[in-house]
């Protein structure tokens, strides 16, 4: 147990660090070219273990599986996340990411049919009144653009997690994220190479989006440029991903889950040592907000953990009796 906490308090810094680091390295890559190089080092550092936890091999639709969760998780959701990066605030950014749990809470009900607790309707209320405080829609002063991003982002990690929820429990969280994640840069990949082709390039050229035309593949990856491309790699995705499920496994999901909740508070406060980010009083009142909404969903889904471990083993206790 000790050693998961240890797994969680390794994995908060790292997952606290992601928005900086990848805000400190965003002028020397291209942002789709990012994406595809950090979740491919990320999901080859976690295939050892990935194939270790997967003896049985793959069925056609697992593959299948596999893509569709990638397209989601690399080609959509992180992109999103890092024009987020590009455009705005890292502290900004990892607030409104981290309230991918109110979507996850949302898309599970209407997607898997899960409960909606009277506890988390009050939570989720509370994150949205955090949200719009962040915002601050009668007076925005965070790039719009950002804030739309971060939100996209947010909802469609949620949308990955809920759709895979299944498939983790066959598979476990590391090998699904691998899996997801190599895929997911293979597609990244294809796409990358279609954007070279000419006609492809011209007509993203004259329609204003030069980002995501020619995106260039290994450019940028320099001698200087190299090391915040490994921790972002390796540690931020790689390893951050690894010391989270290892945390679930050697917990539970909802106590894991802790690295969400203290990632609101922490990541505006490296922000504001590291990056020099001012933190606005509309800001700091959100962060408290969702810090609230966190703790209302911590404690009440360690609460119902605790209450559903107990039935099992009573439920067990009567079957041997």
């Amino acid at each position: 147990m000790k050693s998961g906490y240890i797994d969680i308090f390794l994995s908060t810094i790292l997952f606290s660090t992601m928005e900086i680091a990848l805000k400190l390295i965003s002028n020397q890559f291209n942002p789709i070219q990012l994406t595809f190089l950090r979740f491919l080092i990320g999901g080859l550092i976690l295939l050892p273990l990935a194939l270790k936890n997967t003896k049985n091999g793959f069925k056609k639709e697992d593959i299948k599986f596999f893509a569709f969760q990638g397209f989601i998780c690399v080609v959509i959701s992180m992109v999103f996340f890092q024009l987020a990066v590009q455009y705005g605030k890292a502290s900004i950014v990892a607030i409104l990411f981290s309230c991918n749990p109110v979507f996850v809470v949302l898309l599970a009900y209407f997607i898997i049919n899960e409960k909606i607790y009277k506890s988390t309707i009050v939570s989720l209320v509370i994150s949205i009144l955090g949200m719009l405080c962040i915002m601050n829609p009668m007076n925005m002063t965070n790039n719009i653009y950002s804030v739309v991003f971060a939100i996209l982002a947010a909802a469609t990690f949620a949308l990955y997690g809920v759709t895979g929820k299944k498939k983790s429990k066959e598979y476990g969280g590391i090998a699904q994220s691998s899996f997801s994640f190599i895929m997911g840069s293979c597609e990244m990949l294809i796409i990358m190479l279609i954007t070279k082709i000419g006609f492809v390039s011209n007509f993203l050229s004259s329609h204003g989006l030069k980002m995501f035309s020619d995106i260039p593949i290994l450019k940028g990856i320099t001698l200087q440029s190299l090391p915040s491309l490994i921790y972002v790699g390796v540690f931020v995705t790689g390893l951050g991903y690894t010391f989270y499920f290892l945390a679930m496994e050697k917990t539970t999901a909802a106590t894991a889950s802790l690295v969400f909740y203290i990632k609101p508070a922490l990541a505006p406060i490296l922000a504001l040592l590291i990056l020099k980010e001012y933190i606005a009083i509309n800001t700091i009142i959100g962060i408290i907000l969702i810090i609230i909404s966190s703790a209302i969903t911590f404690v009440c889904n360690n609460k119902r953990a605790k209450q559903i471990k107990l039935k099992e083993e009573t439920e067990n206790g009567k079957e041997y009796a």
